[in-house]
């Protein structure tokens, strides 16, 4: 009985096993599929059908020609910059929203709450909204890209709930050796809970890279755009950008169907280019993963 119950389960594991390695696959797959073409010669990708498992002629004229232009340039500085400002304000917002929120001494603390969870599923539409950030002046400029999304509701939450899990004795004790609310966030509670903060830094971002919207409604100006805005326009406008880094980058496109490979090349070094980034910071980020949203959702 035991070897049966015992071959059950390693035939229990194989199969989750099988399913796990089959998965990875199927995510890993695209990843690779953009790195290799990236790799490739052009008019050999264009002409390829079926799977990619190799380069198609290794070149780095592609990536060469990204460097050279400076639309793109300027967009990853922009970018860059965004990022940086945008992700510390983001996480200053959320920490004293979810403090002062996770305070027992709140007053009218539950209807505070619902005024504030009442956010997450209306809004006041497009349009009016654009006005406002137009009318307080938060249009063509670098704090378009900031102050509206400088709070999410969603991310003060969980931060909250993580907040709230910390004991109120260390917090107690705290103010019984004289520790102002101040100290007692800057010694007690945010040391204690660097597993969620983590979480909600990785979510702000990664949201941060990949905004586009705000800018292509907010930002006029190309010199502002960032990185995301420009790449939307390569793979989705369907415009003359990636024949405008070639001609930049000094590449003769004699034909239609150079012009069509070469526009595929500068596609998938523009992905690649974009997204090393956030795929080199996510592993120093993943083992607080699990943690910080278990700890931040654990308790209402």
């Amino acid at each position: 009985m035991r070897s049966y119950v015992s071959f059950r389960n390693r035939m229990f594991d194989t199969f989750i096993y099988a399913c796990l390695i089959i998965l990875t696959l199927c995510c890993l797959y695209p990843i690779l599929h953009i790195v290799f073409a990236s790799f490739s010669d052009p008019v050999r990708l264009v002409a390829h059908k079926g799977v990619l498992v190799s380069p198609l002629g290794f070149t780095l004229d592609g990536y060469k020609l990204i460097f050279k232009d400076n639309s793109l340039l300027v967009g990853y500085w922009n970018t860059i910059v965004y990022v940086g400002l945008g992700t510390i304000v983001n996480m200053i917002m959320t920490i004293m929203g979810a403090f002062v929120l996770s305070r027992r001494e709140l007053y009218f603390k539950k209807p505070i709450m619902i005024i504030i969870t009442v956010t997450m599923f209306f809004g006041g539409g497009l349009i009016p909204w654009f006005l406002l950030m137009k009318d307080i002046g938060l249009y063509n400029n670098l704090m378009a890209m900031i102050l509206p999304t400088a709070l999410n509701t969603w991310n003060m939450i969980v931060l909250r709930t993580g907040f709230q899990s910390i004991p109120i004795e260390l917090e107690e004790a705290a103010t019984i050796d004289g520790a102002s609310q101040a100290r007692i966030l800057m010694n007690v509670i945010l040391p204690l809970s660097k597993a969620t903060l983590a979480v909600i830094f990785l979510y702000y971002l990664v949201g941060n890279w990949n905004s586009w919207f705000n800018a292509m409604v907010l930002l006029k100006d190309r010199d502002l755009f960032p990185l995301q805005l420009l790449l939307k326009e390569i793979l989705v406008a369907n415009d003359s950008t990636a024949t405008t880094i070639g001609s930049a980058g000094g590449v003769v496109i004699s034909s239609a169907t150079d012009a069509t490979a070469f526009r595929e090349l500068v596609k998938y070094c523009t992905i690649v280019f974009s997204t090393v980034p956030i795929l080199t910071v996510y592993p120093f980020l993943q083992k607080y993963f699990v943690k910080g949203v278990y700890v931040g959702s654990i308790k209402g």
